[in-house]
């Protein structure tokens, strides 16, 4: 028998994938109860509510996203680790085809301009990206690979917004033009380091 609290991860885990796909505000309780396979009264009793919901899915996905932090952290050539990075945003846009974008982003657009967690939560989110970029270019830069005169916190925070960029570009570009609209982000963006 499962526990509880791996139970609670599968379904956070798939309340995440409905939030993902329609949003928050068009996700009903009932889109929960299929997605998750809970009743509405479980799912009451274990989130409280959909916002709280929506909270642990977010947490989740910052969790799912570990990797882009993880891939940052790997000696060798910092630019090559940043277009690594940049390039798996590309290939995520490119396969993914609902078009969802990232939650984390799709919640700053829809939800945090008018509810202070869910602001927090996506901050935390992309500031620990850019937290993780900044110390890549300040090893860049001690390496000799990223000019000196460059502030690394403007640029890592210029690269979270080229990522987030990119990833509102793809939702809504046509499918022939987005790769290499994607690409000429890439390359740009690699001009700048």
């Amino acid at each position: 028998m499962r526990t509880k609290e791996f139970e609670q991860d599968e379904v956070i885990d798939a309340a995440m994938q409905v939030f993902w796909q329609l949003g928050y505000c068009a996700t009903s309780i009932q889109d929960l109860v299929d997605g998750t396979g809970l009743s509405r009264s479980s799912l009451y009793n274990a989130f409280e509510n959909k916002h709280g919901l929506y909270e642990h899915a977010l947490r989740r996905y910052h969790d799912l996203t570990s990797s882009n932090i993880t891939l940052l952290q790997e000696s060798g050539s910092v630019k090559k680790l940043i277009q690594q990075l940049l390039m798996r945003i590309v290939n995520d846009e490119l396969s993914d085809t609902g078009q969802r974008g990232c939650l984390a982003a799709n919640a700053s657009l829809e939800l945090a301009g008018q509810d202070e967690s869910i602001a927090e939560l996506v901050s935390l989110n992309f500031l620990r990206l850019e937290k993780a970029l900044e110390r890549a270019l300040i090893r860049g830069q001690e390496k000799g690979e990223i000019l000196a005169h460059k502030k690394p916190r403007a640029l890592a925070r210029f690269i979270v917004n080229t990522i987030q960029g990119m990833r509102v570009l793809s939702k809504g570009s046509a499918h022939q033009n987005r790769r290499q609209r994607l690409l000429d982000v890439v390359d740009i963006t690699m001009d700048t380091l």
